[in-house]
């Protein structure tokens, strides 16, 4: 009877376990299922993440020491998991969690596993089976590592397949796009410029992982397709060859090489290899085209042994630029032949007139007219969140490059809003993924930002410290300095203060998994 019991106990708990520890899967799918990231995010956000599940295993054995009845420590651990279940819920989240067939895989794996322990535990002391809950994080993880092989077949089956379906296409256009930042832009803007002549199917939103790409190639590649573009993302050394491996692309852009994600690569110089990875693997036929930054990309350039290669300025270059509200206009000319044709955007920014060169350098080698990319360059619009000039009320031009910041796209944003008349107010948490230099980065974003804003509204006290310092640094004044713990908050704040012929400045949005 007693081991009955012991079995009962062993398994209810191991099926509230998963519920317990809604949020922290959710934030293991925000990590992209790498455990690496996982940690960092529990321990980030070790207020919500760890101490829930800490009280919820405290009533437990708090109940089963002083030996009260089973059923009664049961329902305890039931309705603290139930409310926690409850409460991740209704959380208000950028990025809702997804119930994929791999998470329903790893829940199952996760109650399996938590089961066996809960026996072992039970077996010893019931006080130590109400333990559990406390190391929720940990069964996660050893969950996802017992998964680990299930997953590697599947998504071996899922590659195969994808890459059956790009060789069944032999005349489709490969094109692979990667960069530190300004890929996903980059991506779309090819996407419209060669839609002017071509049949093209790009990779949606932020799909650049393998198994993202690959959802694409099974899901929604045609034989009526002319050319693919891929994002390639990459957070690990190799990522990118993986997808050069999936794609074969014969045409690869590189946008920029910076301190991106420096928290899983490390170095800028283990982040480069990587970046270079995509020029690597073009076939001796192929052609790369790599920005014109002055700097690393430059060094790519040089170390590329490729006939075909090219950078915005070889083929076509853009003068008389002019932008403002309309957007961008600017002349294109075709170095060789000086043919020109007038274009104007509605992108906002030289580094995105700069993506665009490297789109309008990709369509001419692959002989669009400059009358075509003039087209082509007038369907273009900003990417949502990056650099998105959009109509406020009572008079207020809004621009929101909420998407994700870093140090070259953030000083370029400061570039734009410091063109824009009127007061120039920006809302923005900082820059995060920047590892142990976050701090440094930060504190540049803010002597920066001193000398193209004139209200500074701050989202979170602590992360944002750095910011204020290199404001303060400048002689910025401290009562425009507005520092608030959550967007909500600095909407009020906005709206206390804002009148007509006013710019407002989205810089980020913090993901769920980086709250203070």
């Amino acid at each position: 009877m007693n081991i009955i019991l012991s079995i009962f106990q062993a398994l209810v708990l191991a099926l509230c376990l998963p519920a317990s520890g809604w949020r922290l899967l959710h934030y293991f799918q925000l990590e992209s299922y790498q455990l690496p990231g996982f940690y960092r995010s529990v321990k980030r956000s070790a207020q919500k993440t760890l101490i829930p599940n800490v009280a919820m295993a405290a009533v437990g054995t708090v109940a089963a020491a002083l030996h009260a009845p089973w059923i009664l420590c049961l329902l305890l651990e039931a309705a603290a998991a139930a409310l926690l279940f409850v409460q991740a819920r209704k959380e208000k989240l950028k990025k809702p969690f997804v119930v994929t067939e791999r998470v329903g895989r790893l829940i199952a794996m996760h109650a399996g596993t938590a089961l066996v322990i809960a026996l072992l535990a039970a077996a010893v002391s019931p006080v130590l089976l109400y333990l559990l809950p406390a190391f929720e994080a940990a069964l996660i993880a050893l969950a996802a590592v017992c998964a680990q092989p299930i997953e590697k077949h599947i998504n071996r089956q899922f590659v195969d397949d994808a890459i059956k379906r790009l060789e069944s296409n032999p005349n489709l256009i490969r094109i692979g796009i990667t960069g530190s930042y300004g890929k996903t832009s980059t991506k779309f803007l090819l996407r419209d410029i060669l839609s002017v002549k071509y049949n093209v199917l790009a990779t949606p939103s932020s799909f650049n992982t393998t198994m993202g790409v690959t959802r694409v190639i099974r899901e929604q590649l045609t034989p009526a397709h002319q050319v693919f573009i891929a994002e390639m993302g990459a957070r690990h050394v190799g990522d990118i060859r993986e997808l050069v491996d999936l794609v074969h692309p014969s045409i690869g852009i590189l946008t920029s090489v910076g301190p991106q994600h420096l928290d899983t690569f490390g170095t800028i110089e283990r982040i480069k290899n990587t970046k270079y990875e995509l020029i690597d693997g073009l076939p001796q036929n192929g052609t790369a085209i790599l920005a014109r930054d002055g700097a690393i990309c430059e060094e790519l350039y040089a170390r590329c042994p490729l006939e075909h290669k090219y950078m915005p300025g070889d083929l076509v270059q853009a003068s008389g630029m002019e932008w403002g509200p309309f957007g961008t206009r600017f002349t294109l000319e075709d170095t060789k032949t000086g043919e020109s044709a007038r274009c104007e955007t509605r992108l906002l920014g030289e580094h995105s007139i700069a993506n665009l060169l490297l789109c309008c350098t990709a369509a001419r080698v692959l002989g669009m007219t400059l009358p075509e990319i003039a087209r082509g360059v007038a369907r273009c619009q900003p990417v949502e969140h990056r650099l998105e000039l959009l109509g406020g009320a009572g008079g207020v031009s809004i621009i929101d490059d909420a998407f994700n910041a870093n140090p070259v796209g953030a000083q370029a944003a400061l570039r734009v809003l410091k063109n824009f008349p009127g007061r120039r107010i920006i809302i923005t948490p900082g820059m995060v993924e920047l590892g142990g230099e976050e701090a440094a980065f930060n504190r540049s974003f803010g002597e920066q930002m001193a000398q193209s804003v004139d209200v500074a509204i701050l989202v979170g006290k602590k992360h944002t410290q750095p910011i204020v310092d290199g404001l303060l640094a400048k002689g910025f004044p401290q009562d425009k300095i507005h520092v608030v713990s959550s967007l909500d908050e600095s909407t009020k704040v906005l709206h206390a203060m804002m009148r007509a012929g006013d710019v407002v400045l989205y810089e980020n949005d913090l993901p769920d998994n980086y709250s203070e």
